[in-house]
């Protein structure tokens, strides 16, 4: 049922789309695929070593991206003790060892080493005869831990739970239980990541927010084919285990399983940064408008003697960036939007979205203020004339202003929510979660055809590198679509700025 103040929302945008010619989302000049392919490359080349927090390509990352933000007009955010940096604070945990081993009713029982990942918070932790306990989501409906956890391990589902509104990813969940004084926390990994990838990203290296509460002394994944092996010698169905859990007063199943966990790791401080920059409005109203994406990859990911030790990160998320400064360029260079906007490009967010978590709890202005974050990630991935997707759809005047934004230029709107799970596999997770409207529109999520292929080959590999194999038209019409939704979304006579 529409409510009067979803009629009247819908409504004031549709009278402002009919007042604004179609003609008027054309007047910046078009984004260029030799434009783009110019940034990805040098952005993705050896000599900026992959991209990773605290390295020296991160030096070189934000030489490029400072120089190409100040080339085209933009400012430093003003009262920064690091003009155009936010220092981002980050402690990184090498793993060096770690050993696992399971009793069931006090017999021992083997789970093969590649079937689980265990990382230590500090440099040495042990953990004997822990009780286990499968605590599903690990949450109940209303966001509270559902089982008694205290001293022992708690084996978690991955996924998002199937019931409640606005729970906690599974991160939020880990720490809730974390918090409740699980001495050990297991994820069992979803089909959805394949556990190739998340072994090699997270099998020997964590990163956390240096101000971040305490984890458990242990965490780590077990594989789904480990924990149902597990769970039938406990004499449990895995699946059947799963499938009550999605109910939200599940409150735990205690397993006749013990574990003896140990991790050691090397712990040191990282100084890592995003980069923000602001182009002032030309009639400021106290809203903005926020582009972001992240500027870091994986950096030498690949073992000493390997053929191609680094992952460069061309499509993910070097074409972000360059998608950001050629957006940048063109709504500092033609007719200046009423509002201001701010570009920030984060830090980490390979590592967990580490650096948008850190603006959003330390924001250069106030998140009440901004109107709209547009969120560029992975966007070399579909050809001219894709249907255009949103991540985090669901506001209706928003919904409805880049609908008619993107109608203006002949693109047509993929309404079938096959991009839906990706929300929190995206910066712009870290600011809706603080009430913040974000949105990530565009063609690269729309085809999942092509974006599997991709996820399923070069993503997180040395195979993400440059070349004229890699769709640079739907990201060129991607960022044409990105000009004029800054200036929709900046236009105060087009768009009230409430949200």
């Amino acid at each position: 049922m529409k409510t009067p103040k979803f009629r009247a929302a819908l409504a004031a945008v549709a009278l402002v789309a009919l007042a604004v010619p179609a003609a008027q989302a054309r007047d910046d000049a078009p984004v260029t695929e030799t434009e783009l392919a110019d940034h990805i490359r040098t952005l993705s080349s050896d000599a900026f070593e992959g991209r990773a927090p605290g390295s020296e390509g991160e030096a070189r990352t934000i030489a490029y991206i400072v120089g190409e933000w100040a080339k085209a007009g933009l400012n430093p955010v003003p009262g920064s003790a690091t003009p155009w940096l936010q220092p981002v604070p980050l402690v990184e945990t090498q793993a060096t060892g770690s050993h696992a081993r399971f009793k069931v009713r006090g017999r021992d029982f083997a789970i093969e080493e590649d079937g689980v990942i265990l990382t230590g918070r500090d440099a040495a932790a042990s953990l004997s005869d822990l009780p286990a306990v499968f605590v599903g989501y690990g949450v109940d409906g209303e966001g509270r831990v559902n089982a008694d956890v205290r001293g022992k391990l708690a084996i978690m589902l991955m996924g998002n739970a199937p019931f409640g509104d606005d729970l906690p990813r599974y991160r939020e969940r880990r720490q809730l239980l974390a918090d409740a004084g699980a001495s050990a926390v297991l994820v069992i990994a979803t089909d959805a990541l394949p556990w190739a990838q998340l072994r090699d990203a997270l099998g020997s290296r964590t990163t956390r927010l240096a101000d971040a509460k305490a984890g458990p002394p242990i965490g780590g994944f077990l594989s789904l084919e480990a924990s149902d092996a597990l769970f039938a010698k406990a004499g449990e169905d895995g699946a059947a285990a799963r499938a009550a859990a999605g109910a939200a007063d599940f409150r735990g199943l205690a397993l006749p399983v013990t574990a003896d966990l140990s991790a050691t790791a090397t712990v040191r401080s990282v100084d890592s940064h995003n980069i923000i920059a602001k182009l002032p409005g030309a009639k400021p109203d106290g809203k903005a408008v926020l582009f972001l994406g992240h500027w870091d990859h994986l950096g030498i990911c690949a073992p000493e003697g390997a053929a191609d030790r680094i992952c460069n990160g061309a499509v993910d998320n070097a074409s972000g960036i360059a998608v950001l400064i050629a957006v940048a360029r063109r709504l500092a260079k033609g007719p200046r939007p009423d509002r201001d906007i701010y570009f920030m490009a984060t830090t980490a967010e390979e590592k967990g979205l580490l650096g948008a978590r850190w603006f959003a709890d330390h924001p250069v202005l106030p998140l009440t203020d901004i109107t709209v974050a547009l969120n560029i990630d992975t966007i070399a991935i579909s050809p001219r004339g894709t249907p255009v997707a949103t991540i985090g759809r669901g506001r209706p005047a928003h919904d409805a202003l880049v609908r008619e934004v993107a109608s203006a230029l002949g693109r047509t709107i993929d309404d079938d929510g096959e991009a839906d799970p990706f929300i929190q596999r995206q910066d712009g997770w870290a600011l809706g979660a603080k009430g913040v409207p974000s949105l990530m529109v565009g063609g690269s999520f729309s085809d999942m055809g092509l974006l599997e292929a991709f996820l399923e080959s070069d993503y997180h590999g040395p195979g993400d590198e440059f070349s004229d194999k890699v769709p640079l038209g739907g990201a060129a019409e991607d960022a044409d679509l990105h000009v004029a939704l800054g200036r929709a979304f900046a236009d105060t006579k087009r768009w009230p700025g409430t949200n």
